[in-house]
């Protein structure tokens, strides 16, 4: 595969190039060590999508991502955190760790509840979301994922890779697609997501 398209939003990219080429460098390799071909085993039953044949399906297109990042050292990372209703109690217990929010939040007569951000790829302060799935869970990625790890300062710089509208258009029906996506980023102004990143569109 290859990288079509990409965005650099509050300056992602631009870290990576200064501060961790290397992991920008092994991104790009992993892209292009993926065979798409061998993952068009997708059979529609939409009428519409049938005529284009086989499509590429997203278990198997993940599988060769994680595989690929795996052996260059990208693992999945979990942070765990306790929320409540209670608006005051949150500002309070935010930024504080996971013992001293439970503490503070048993102690006010309300019941933690334990609550996690995993993201799938996270090496040397950059996370990696390879999103080939409905469009809902790239927002979720944006505005969720990579902000939480990013205020907790566990990354630097959060990668989101998606396929371009050429590839989506040879996939399953309600699968996000990268100018999409780059529309509701810019759409939301310079500033928000309060994260950098770098979106990528991919395709054969």
């Amino acid at each position: 595969m290859r990288i079509a398209e990409h965005y650099s939003h509050l300056n992602g990219l631009e870290h990576l190039l200064v501060h961790q080429p290397g992991l920008w460098d092994e991104v790009q390799s992993v892209i292009a060590s993926v065979d798409a071909e061998v993952c068009r085993t997708k059979i529609s039953k939409e009428i519409r999508k049938a005529k284009s044949g086989n499509l590429y399906s997203p278990i198997d297109l993940n599988a060769q991502f994680k595989s690929l990042l795996a052996k260059r050292g990208w693992s999945e990372r979990r942070v765990h955190y306790w929320v409540t209703g209670d608006v005051k109690l949150i500002r309070q217990t935010i930024n504080k760790e996971p013992d001293a929010q439970r503490t503070e939040i048993t102690a006010a007569g309300r019941a933690p509840i334990l609550s996690y951000n995993q993201t799938d790829f996270v090496k040397n302060r950059v996370a990696i979301e390879v999103q080939l799935g409905k469009y809902a869970f790239v927002a979720y990625d944006l505005f969720v994922k990579h902000l939480a790890f990013y205020v907790r300062d566990e990354i630097d710089v959060g990668i989101e890779i998606l396929p371009t509208k050429a590839m989506q258009s040879l996939m399953s029906s309600g699968i996000a697609y990268y100018e999409g996506e780059l529309y509701n980023v810019i759409r939301n102004g310079r500033g928000v997501p309060a994260v950098p990143l770098v979106l990528i569109g991919i395709q054969p």
